[in-house]
């Protein structure tokens, strides 16, 4: 991992405490250090539950003020960022504490990043069940996020670097993210694939070398065939793509999907526009796994996250992978200093 010349504060909310999310943290902390200064805003009694069981020399250092947090590679500065009683929650199962403490960490993180307290914000995965357990109707951290920061035009990026299987850096922003396959179609709009065009230019000409060039991906097989298989593809894709040539972007498309990943894997195109959550998030972890970061573009703050959910299958177990942290941190930290 690239030692960073100037190391950012990043803030690292837990998520789901009954997930694998402490756990990682614990795991990657020692490589941290060498990437940013991490501060953990999440619960002390979960962290201290963390560490007994993965990395017992370490210690939990309690903080009140994110100032006062001292990351160093034997001791880990933990802010206290909820009022619930967690000490109840099991891993690996559902509970409305967890999911309503999974919303406060994040908000507090936000909060303090608005405030400039933290140069970025790094969060471990949390439960859309736990979350509505909770009576809190998010379908995520990325909506979460977006609300409170006062944002309108957002999107979400998962973004790989280069790898045994991608030859360069790859970022997919998705124009239609937490909903039904049913209502997909009705929110595909040219307005909208224009945005998120625009977005996915501006982050990747901080994260890639070069100009970024990017590709639409088109909504139906074979991109429509000639309007036999609907047409999406000429009435409202290929205008975004032309508005945004028309303002300087390089930018292709709409190119059915099965190809355009494969020429963005060989070097072609850094950057994909996806209609769609699945259509970009199992390309793009096929070719990267653990590698894919989590970035949410448009927002006044850096925001990444790890590209797994809080596997409570594994919670508890001792086996999480913290490889797509230290990837988090990693790409959190670039975007925070070139800010």
């Amino acid at each position: 991992m690239e030692v960073m010349k100037h190391r950012p504060r990043l803030l690292i909310t837990l998520g789901d405490v009954a997930g694998i999310g402490p756990e990682v943290v614990v795991k990657a902390w020692v490589d941290l250090q060498s990437i940013c200064r991490p501060i953990v805003g999440g619960d002390i009694g979960w962290m201290k539950r963390a560490i007994k069981f993965t990395h017992p020399a370490l210690e939990i250092v309690p903080i009140e003020r994110i100032e006062d947090g001292t990351p160093l590679p034997q001791s880990i500065p933990v802010l206290q960022a909820t009022t619930q009683n967690l000490a109840d929650v099991e891993p690996g199962k559902l509970n409305a504490r967890a999911g309503q403490a999974a919303y406060d960490f994040l908000c507090t993180a936000i909060d303090l990043t608005l405030a400039g307290k933290a140069d970025g914000i790094i969060t471990l995965p949390l439960n859309k069940e736990g979350l509505h357990a909770a009576d809190l109707k998010y379908p995520g951290h990325t909506e979460i996020l977006a609300e409170r920061t006062g944002v309108n035009d957002f999107g979400m990026m998962l973004y790989a670097p280069p790898g045994p299987n991608v030859k360069n850096s790859i970022g997919v922003v998705h124009v239609t993210l937490h909903m039904a396959l049913r209502d997909v179609f009705r929110n595909i709009t040219t307005v909208a694939i224009l945005e998120k065009i625009h977005l996915l230019h501006k982050v990747m000409r901080r994260l890639s070398p070069g100009p970024p060039r990017l590709a639409v991906a088109a909504l139906n097989p074979h991109a429509g065939d000639g309007r036999l298989f609907g047409d999406e593809e000429t009435t409202i894709l290929m205008p975004a793509v032309e508005l945004a040539k028309q303002a300087g972007i390089d930018v292709t498309g709409p190119l059915p999907s099965d190809t355009l990943f494969v020429q963005a894997a060989q070097g072609k195109f850094n950057g994909v526009v996806a209609m769609y959550h699945d259509q970009g998030h199992i390309a793009l972890k096929l070719l990267t796994g653990l590698s894919a970061v989590n970035v949410t573009l448009g927002l006044p703050i850096v925001r990444t996250s790890v590209a797994h959910g809080t596997a409570y299958d594994i919670a508890g177990k001792g086996i999480a992978d913290p490889h797509s942290l230290l990837e988090a941190a990693h790409v959190a930290a670039l975007l925070a200093i070139s800010r």
